[in-house]
């Protein structure tokens, strides 16, 4: 058996914190069914970071990211400015002794590049690094989401969470009070009012948008669906009229990072929506992180980062309904091969 190397060693410890990049992980996957010694130490690696999945996740400092970049940039300013402000005082006044200035100007030209070089390559390093933390950190609360669901069948039944809705009641509705069911994440909502689910868990760490306040508790119960839309930016697998009320297959999406087509919602609910699909429309990712892709949750539990809409051996589009061009925010899948995740 080969003994591993250091580098390995890192690259298996890297794979289980997910974080490695796509090329990194299906080397650590290769090294891990060829190699016993690194399927053992992937085992007691993911054992031993086991008990992390149940640790609740925290966003990133982004005030610490953006200040940090802020101040480099500022710096590189400030060098360049005191540069030309040397050179055009070099050449008004016209030293004759010229052997003590061009070395100290020489340095701080080469300061002055290395400065303005590190601000520019910095940003988007900082910005990867930060999508890194936070899409471990998204598909953490995914699975959390899945375990409460899971919890709720189990206790229902084996029934999914389910309202009563009738045919053509509207699904965008997010947050609209009342006794109508006008809303695709109303029987989700059961899992934060029956306490399966933190209501924390359905804001995507990745989406950057004004800070949400805490939903009290207190009046969970008094509350029929996610109080604003502010309060879920995931979306729902809607099911055709056939469905049956208990888990799809488990390759079918069940959950996802915000649907690119219904990010802007009417803001009045007696409004109507309506939305003509574009060739943009078709290939947009979500927002949730910075359209690089999304999370989807599967009905196994499974949780994956994919860089395209198109899921399974048919390619379908988890976004949008098969022959759908026009959207009015009533429309239901026709079978249940045709994943519809909205809105």
């Amino acid at each position: 058996m080969t003994m591993l190397s250091n580098r390995q060693k890192q690259l298996l410890f890297d794979y289980c914190i997910g974080l490695v990049s796509e090329q990194a992980a299906a080397e650590a996957e290769r090294l891990i069914s060829s190699n016993e010694q690194a399927a053992e130490l992937h085992m007691k690696l993911k054992s031993a970071l086991a008990p992390l999945e149940n640790t609740e996740p925290e966003r990133c400092p982004d005030a610490l990211a953006e200040s940090t970049i802020l101040r480099l940039s500022n710096l590189a300013r400030s060098s360049q400015l005191r540069l030309e402000q040397l050179l055009a005082g070099e050449q008004a006044r016209k030293v004759a002794v010229k052997g003590w200035f061009w070395p100290k100007l020489g340095r701080i030209i080469t300061v002055a590049a290395v400065i303005t070089i590190f601000a520019s390559v910095l940003p988007p390093s900082l910005r990867f690094m930060r999508h890194q933390s936070r899409n471990p950190a998204c598909q953490a609360q995914l699975a959390q989401i899945f375990h409460g669901l899971s919890n709720y069948i189990s206790d229902h039944d084996d029934r999914l969470p389910t309202v009563a809705t009738t045919t053509g009641s509207p699904w965008w509705k997010v947050g609209c009070p009342g006794e109508e069911n006008q809303s695709n994440t109303r029987h989700i909502w059961l899992l934060v009012k029956g306490d399966y689910v933190k209501p924390a868990y359905f804001v995507c760490p990745g989406r950057k948008q004004p800070p949400t306040v805490p939903i009290d508790y207190s009046r969970v119960k008094n509350y029929n669906d996610f109080p604003n839309r502010r309060y879920i930016t995931y979306s729902l697998r809607i099911r055709c009229e056939s469905s049956p009320k208990q888990f799809p297959p488990s390759q079918k999406a069940l959950m996802a990072d915000l649907n690119p087509l219904f990010e802007k919602l009417p803001e009045s609910y007696s409004g109507a929506l309506k939305l003509r699909l574009n060739k943009d429309l078709l290939t947009l990712n979500s927002i949730n992180h910075g359209r690089r892709g999304q999370n989807v949750l599967f009905c196994d539990g499974n949780v994956k980062f994919v860089k395209v809409r198109n899921i399974g051996i048919t390619e379908d589009d988890i976004f949008t309904l098969k022959d759908t061009d026009v959207y009015r925010g009533t429309e239901l899948p026709s079978c249940d091969s045709d994943a519809f995740l909205a809105p």
